[in-house]
């Protein structure tokens, strides 16, 4: 099967005047226009082509790699807009539709947009939607608590920020466990903190618990390296310094500390930490 959308490993079947050719086992075809054809392309090899439909609605095959591919969500600007909708630059040479119903705000030519890329099955076009919580599913859960993920950033709330989980789950992290900018469209890796009742996701950027002692101790070596070894931070100090100097909670560092201070890398002084 060509898969629409997608990636496709395909064989070259024959060369023809408008470009090659390219067939599927179950004897699909679709043309790689010459435009995308390589000059190490040769009859009976198997090349990697992205898939989609062209300005004429045709099937075709491309080596150009876009943005986004179906099934996945990415930010892409917006080049233009119409009586019908939004088209998406995602890096190909027919742009990305976005039909207004698909938007969950009104978009506007040169703003950026956080969209999923999906197969419109009564057109067969590839189109966007940047109403993306409709292709999140939490009522059944692939992650369990403690579980390394990756998010990508999807909007703010008053509480924090809400995260793709996986691709296929929604999430939040909390305000007051974010140390460092972070913004819609980010992909960072996380870790499932908790899992409360309707399958929610509480989602913690790093690591916890005994796991966050490493990384985070680490991150105060480099600091210190780069601040002639001394940090006026202490167990005193504020969360506020703390975070605008480290991007960490005060908790967080009392534990690395105590772990360098144990390991005896770090003194700590009445005014602050230095590297032994």
């Amino acid at each position: 099967m060509i898969n629409i959308g997608e990636y496709n490993t395909l064989e070259v079947l024959r060369d023809t005047e408008p470009g090659l050719f390219l067939g599927d086992e179950d004897g699909n075809e679709v043309l790689l226009p010459n435009r995308y054809v390589e000059d190490v392309f040769k009859v009976g090899d198997d090349v990697e082509v992205f898939i989609y439909l062209d300005n004429d609605e045709r099937l075709v095959a491309v080596t150009d790699e876009p943005y986004i591919t179906r099934g996945d969500f990415a930010v892409l600007r917006c080049n233009a807009v119409n009586d019908y909708g939004a088209f998406l630059d995602w890096g190909m040479v027919k742009e990305l539709f976005c039909p207004f119903k698909e938007q969950a705000f009104k978009m506007k030519k040169g703003g950026w947009y956080l969209v999923h890329c999906y197969l419109d099955e009564k057109t067969e076009r590839l189109v966007a939607s940047s109403k993306t919580n409709r292709f999140l599913d939490n009522t059944v859960l692939t992650v369990a608590e403690f579980d390394k993920v990756d998010l990508i950033v999807s909007h703010p709330s008053d509480i924090g920020m809400n995260v793709i989980v996986n691709g296929k789950h929604t999430g939040l992290i909390y305000k007051d466990n974010i140390f460092q900018e972070i913004s819609v469209g980010d992909r960072l890796d996380g870790i499932v903190k908790k899992i409360r009742p309707g399958n929610k996701l509480d989602i913690a950027l790093g690591e916890i618990g005994y796991r966050n002692i490493e990384p985070n101790a680490k991150k105060i070596l480099e600091t210190l390296e780069d601040n002639s070894g001394y940090l006026p931070l202490h167990d005193k100090s504020s969360p506020e310094a703390i975070k605008e100097t480290l991007e960490m909670s005060k908790k967080n560092f009392k534990k690395a500390i105590g772990t360098l201070y144990k390991q005896k890398q770090i003194t700590i002084e009445k005014e602050g930490i230095r590297l032994n």
